[in-house]
């Protein structure tokens, strides 16, 4: 009797998740993607080279011709105005590939997360899980452009020791952000709308050039985008223009992550348990 009753009450103990904090278990799906990743290296610094180019060919090769811009009252050169833009924008790209390519192809064709849920993480620390993972990606993509910021002598302030961790907000908005919108992609074709705000973030949001060309109209549209305030942020460090307004920007990057990380976890709920 003892032997044949063992597995009936051992049974929903396998089957059901643990109880009590759920605290840690979404570092196992950061722990899958890093297995995953081992073979497919290539693919997670190559989005580090596309600003790292732009700042060798636009920020250097057109220092000479575009000389100083004014910022904040003071005269700086180009390449020192388009340098931490471009790091805004690698914390950016390394973010946002993962939260929305990574996780519609896990949600809708792999099926990871089904498998997932059959283990005792749940919907929040698969959402926790994904959204950690982009911002380990953005924050690889920022050290390496930081390094090389300051291998070409473009870290004008002691400030810049700061940059660090406001790229990585950025990387936690832009994350979040993805994330929350992946959910609601229906098919690959929905990507096309990725590539329609991210190209147009990239060239109108303050890195190559100052707000003070646009229109007025223009000017108040880039401001309240996500991109623009880590960008502001950024270069403020970087170049010692400090200020209350960073601290604005700092907390517009963090209040977006926080919802879309609770916007996805919501969608995920419904469309995994449904």
């Amino acid at each position: 009797m003892s032997t044949s009753a063992a597995p009936a009450f051992s049974l929903p103990l396998r089957v059901l998740p643990p109880l009590g904090p759920a605290r840690g278990r979404a570092r196992r799906l950061v722990a899958r993607n890093v297995v995953a990743y081992r073979r497919g290296w290539i693919f997670l610094v190559s989005g580090f080279f596309e600003p790292l180019f732009y700042l060798l060919s636009i920020g250097l090769g057109l220092n000479h011709l575009v000389g100083h811009l004014e910022l904040s009252g003071r005269s700086i050169p180009y390449t020192d105005y388009v340098a931490p833009g471009l790091l805004a924008s690698s914390a950016m790209n390394g973010a946002i590939f993962d939260s929305t390519f990574g996780i519609f192809f896990k949600l809708k064709i792999a099926k990871t997360y089904d498998a997932v849920l059959a283990t005792p993480l749940g919907v929040r620390d698969v959402a926790i899980g994904e959204l950690t993972w982009s911002l380990i990606r953005g924050t690889i993509y920022s050290i390496a452009f930081l390094a090389v910021m300051a291998a070409l002598g473009l870290v004008a302030s002691w400030w810049a020791v700061l940059c660090l961790p406001a790229a990585m907000l950025v990387s936690f908005a832009f994350g979040g952000m993805g994330m929350f919108g992946t959910c609601y992609m229906r098919s690959w074709q929905d990507f096309d709308l990725i590539s329609l705000a991210i190209m147009p973030l990239f060239l109108f949001s303050g890195v190559f050039y100052p707000l003070s060309l646009y229109p007025e109209w223009v000017r108040v549209l880039v401001t309240v985008t996500p991109l623009y305030q880590g960008v502001a942020l950024l270069r403020g460090l970087d170049t010692g223009a400090i200020g209350p307004v960073l601290l604005v920007h700092a907390c517009y990057l963090g209040f977006l992550g926080l919802v879309g990380l609770v916007g996805a976890s919501r969608r995920l709920g419904r469309l995994l348990l449904a």
